[in-house]
């Protein structure tokens, strides 16, 4: 097969792999995107808040359906999504009947928690607006389901896309294909959040990296790189600010380690670090202009439980203790079950191979553990917020293993030759 085949039939596999789970892939953020998306869609409050809360409520049916398929003691009770359907759907509706009715009608979403709150989504257009030909052709549960899909195989292809620009092989090139899809990325990727398209936009930072450093294509891989961290600041501009501040980190690295040598900076590495510079700085000024909201509020939504306690007096503080607490506990958890950290360490000692570009696959995983350190929350959903990490054994593990491939490559041909040598005498 070609190669673009064997790339579009592994996505296509792994696609129907999904249809095993339509629903129950939501979490509690997902019904803010979705009414946003329905609100651009056209439809009002009431409308948007009825088709998000039935999604949302079908899925937690259905989740609760399954559990008891498998619980060895009520397996046999009578089937509880019924129960649980109608329950949700009156809990999420008392909540915002009484949002709407105090007034809380602005911006797109639908009030489902304070105002406050619903601001951070507000100022998060991207995924709803990705969303929207979705559920307007296919109706929410295909439509949110799909365009899940659709994210996910992206990043997979995004991924080979990037290998085959360093000039890794194909079979290892789909190598790195396939990892994304099976390790946490793909899972998280098809959740409705914003992950999925952050995951997919800094593979395409990524990619224009590789164009650049690899001088397949300067202009338009330093575009690229411009236009995805301007995409990325619609999905979630603290990535975006993440992303453009690592990049130029990585940019100024490379730079500072070639004059210690008395090399000066390449060009490519140069036009990097720019545009890393001008995307930080682009953020942080589109941000004031639009008045998203800043650090400071973020971290009160943190530590008011979503502003559901009054805010901390001494925010900072609390936070930097916060801080500690997480990552001692984070730690003692990943040692107990060291995968995460053994693909990362093998995902770092891979991009060794390429080490310009591994600076720049470094400070883009590295934004995974910014966003997490952003939200000191053990009980987030997971591992979410650091997914992005997990780019370094997508893209480094492929490289880890090109000298294993080369050489399995070049022992048949050196029995080759040996044969005719022979052969001659």
């Amino acid at each position: 097969m070609r190669p673009r085949t064997r790339v579009l039939l592994l996505a296509a596999v792994f696609a129907l792999l999904q249809l095993a789970n339509v629903t129950g892939r939501d979490t509690p953020d997902t019904k803010n995107y979705l009414s946003y998306a329905l609100s651009l869609g056209g439809a009002d409050k009431r409308e948007a808040a009825a088709a998000a809360i039935d999604y949302v409520c079908a899925g937690r049916a259905t989740i609760a359906h399954r559990a008891q398929n498998v619980d060895v003691v009520r397996f046999h009770a009578p089937d509880p999504a019924p129960r649980v359907l109608e329950e949700c759907r009156e809990r999420e509706w008392r909540q915002v009947e009484t949002r709407l009715a105090a007034g809380q009608t602005g911006g797109h979403t639908v009030p489902f928690m304070p105002e406050r709150f619903m601001r951070i989504f507000e100022a998060r257009p991207g995924y709803p607006v990705f969303l929207v030909p979705f559920v307007t052709l296919l109706g929410v549960t295909w439509g949110v389901w799909t365009a899940g899909v659709v994210v996910a195989c992206a990043g997979g292809v995004l991924a080979f896309l990037v290998l085959r620009t360093l000039s890794v092989p194909v079979p290892l090139a789909l190598t790195g294909q396939a990892l994304f899809y099976v390790l946490p990325c793909g899972t998280t990727a098809l959740r409705p959040m914003t992950e999925g398209l952050q995951l997919a936009l800094t593979l395409a930072v990524l990619w224009g990296c590789a164009l650049v450093l690899t001088g397949r294509g300067t202009r338009a891989g330093t575009a690229l790189v411009g236009a995805a961290l301007l995409a990325l600041f619609t999905v979630k501009h603290s990535q975006a600010l993440f992303l453009g501040l690592c990049l130029a980190g990585a940019g100024a690295a490379i730079a500072v380690r070639g004059r210690r040598r008395g090399a000066p900076p390449e060009r490519a590495v140069r036009a990097l670090t720019g545009v890393g510079c001008a995307g930080a700085f682009g953020t942080v000024l589109l941000a004031r202009v639009l008045h998203h909201p800043s650090m400071a509020e973020s971290m009160q939504d943190l530590l008011t439980d979503h502003f559901a306690r009054p805010d901390r007096e001494r925010p900072w503080a609390e936070f930097f203790q916060l801080q500690g607490n997480f990552w001692t506990e984070w730690l003692r958890r990943r040692l107990w079950e060291p995968v995460f950290l053994a693909c990362v360490a093998a995902g770092a000692w891979g991009a060794r191979r390429r080490p310009v570009f591994g600076a720049f696959l470094v400070a883009a995983a590295g934004t995974g553990f910014l966003n997490q350190a952003g939200h000191p929350d053990i009980n987030i959903w997971g591992d979410r917020l650091i997914v992005l990490a997990w780019l370094l054994p997508v893209l480094g593990v492929p490289q880890l293993l090109e000298p294993v491939l080369r050489e399995r490559v070049a022992l048949p041909e050196q029995q080759l030759r040996r044969n005719r040598r022979a052969e001659a005498r």
